[in-house]
């Protein structure tokens, strides 16, 4: 069973009330959850800022229309496979395509990837949403077999 801690937080009535709207608006069911979630997300973003390794959305919407385009993006997720865990494509419309990729590795290196895809000519928009932060501790083995290892995570010493 989880260890639960009760807590009181003092606020502005006018930012509670704006902080209710947006947490029923969103489908919270309660104040508590929603703080757990905020909570989560700014200790996952703190994680990537200390350079620890996250796992990531990177999130591009591209026109259709231009030309060797999906060839630029292949040729750099497959030059960052230590990166990319998994993809999906899918169109949006006849001029519009949605690629959603699962990245792991430090944030820097994440943001540099996603930096090089957004300055890709035909890309409308590039987002990268950090998700979780991985234990430092958990042994870094490849996303899927014979992938390459984590990219930006320091390397394992073999013991001798």
């Amino acid at each position: 069973m989880s260890d639960l801690v009760r807590f009181g937080v003092a606020m502005d009535r006018a930012l509670l009330a704006e902080f209710d709207r947006r947490i029923a608006a969103r489908g919270y069911e309660n104040r508590s959850e929603a703080l757990r979630d905020l909570i989560r997300a700014d200790l996952t973003r703190e994680a990537g800022e200390a350079g620890v390794v996250v796992l990531a959305t990177v999130t591009l919407v591209y026109s259709t229309r231009a030309r060797e385009l999906v060839t630029r993006l292949a040729d750099a997720e497959g030059e960052h496979a230590a990166l990319v865990v998994s993809s999906l494509r899918t169109p949006i419309d006849a001029d519009r395509t949605l690629e959603a990729l699962v990245v792991r590795g430090t944030a820097e290196v994440i943001a540099a990837f996603a930096g090089r895809l957004a300055g890709t000519k035909g890309v409308l928009s590039c987002d990268v949403t950090l998700a979780a932060a991985l234990d430092p501790r958990a042994e870094r083995r490849p996303a899927r077999p014979g992938a390459a290892p984590v990219a930006g995570a320091p390397r394992r010493e073999e013991p001798r």
